[in-house]
């Protein structure tokens, strides 16, 4: 059974979706550096956070702070000439810079109140008054208390960014699936009827190198003929590249988290010292995308049942 058709299906579906969406990932993070998509969306939800849209007040003064911004030269500069922008601010650091272009006499807890009632933004006024008054005057809690409110601001600002990214790297992967042809209903029936075709995807090469992108062009995918005739099987086939760009979505680990599994089941009831084929993708520091893919020998485990 877990030689049959349907597990070789499984394997080579999952060996495709898992490659594009590697590709997707790692477009998707060169535009992503390249564009400061991440320095640009922190800066906005600061701005928008201090209530500062023209970086003129506060949001300015935190952006020269050495702890937030260190490779700044602690002069205040307008948004487009900003030289440096953080991609990353540790909300302690946060805390401090904006307590530091509060307060006119730094280390007086006692004037801070005063500096605070200064603020001219009423709304973030009331926003530090209501920290300062719960701090009770001890300064450490009410730095806590302003990290615990830029966190929050930060989390509701990462999930917005999430929602942008998956759009982008739905569009990415469409793109790809348009330009390379990759139908994910052709590609279903294909491997359907020649299941020999997945059936030496098990055993990938030691990294994901131009030899697994070439078992990847292996599979039914790419154009025979351009441009397409626009009739019913074209709908079919636009059909199939929306699954494609949709599967990218779960992202490479999950898929070959997957084919590992896969490939896992179809070598069950081998001997112990067989090897076994191991799939591993390594996410990068930022979580976004897998920064690397190793497939890799290793002696197999004995089957267990649960």
């Amino acid at each position: 059974m877990f030689g049959s058709s349907v597990l070789e299906l499984a394997i080579g579906l999952t060996f495709c979706y898992g490659t594009v969406a590697l590709i997707v990932a790692t477009v998707q993070e060169a535009l992503a550096a390249a564009f400061r998509l991440r320095a640009n969306t922190l800066l906005a939800g600061i701005k928008s956070m201090l209530n500062d849209p023209r970086f003129t007040a506060l949001a300015q003064m935190v952006y020269a702070h050495p702890l937030v911004n260190p490779h700044s030269d602690g002069r205040t500069a307008d948004e487009r000439n900003l030289a440096t922008r953080p991609s990353y601010i540790e909300p302690a650091y946060f805390a401090i810079a904006l307590i530091d272009s509060i307060q006119h006499v730094p280390g007086n807890f006692a004037r801070l109140g005063a500096d605070i009632d200064a603020v001219a933004d009423p709304q973030v006024r009331r926003a530090l008054q209501g920290l300062y008054a719960r701090a009770g005057g001890d300064l450490e809690r009410f730095q806590a208390l302003i990290a615990g409110w830029f966190d929050n601001a930060m989390q509701r600002l990462s999930g917005s960014y999430k929602r942008k990214q998956l759009l982008i790297s739905f569009l990415i992967s469409l793109l790809l699936a348009i330009l390379f042809n990759i139908d994910s209903i052709a590609l279903f029936r294909t491997l359907w009827q020649q299941p020999q075709l997945a059936a030496h995807i098990g055993a990938a090469p030691t990294v994901l190198d131009a030899e697994t992108l070439r078992q990847l062009w292996a599979l039914p995918i790419g154009w025979t003929s351009f441009p397409p005739v626009l009739d019913t099987a074209f709908a079919l086939q636009a059909a199939g590249w929306i699954v494609t760009a949709s599967t990218t979505l779960f992202g490479a680990p999950f898929w070959f988290d997957l084919l590992q599994r896969a490939v896992q089941l179809r070598s069950t009831g081998t001997r112990p010292d067989a090897g076994g084929t191991q799939v591993q993708v390594a996410a990068s520091s930022t979580g976004s995308m897998p920064a690397a893919i190793e497939v890799r020998t290793t002696p197999a485990l004995p089957a267990v049942s649960n």
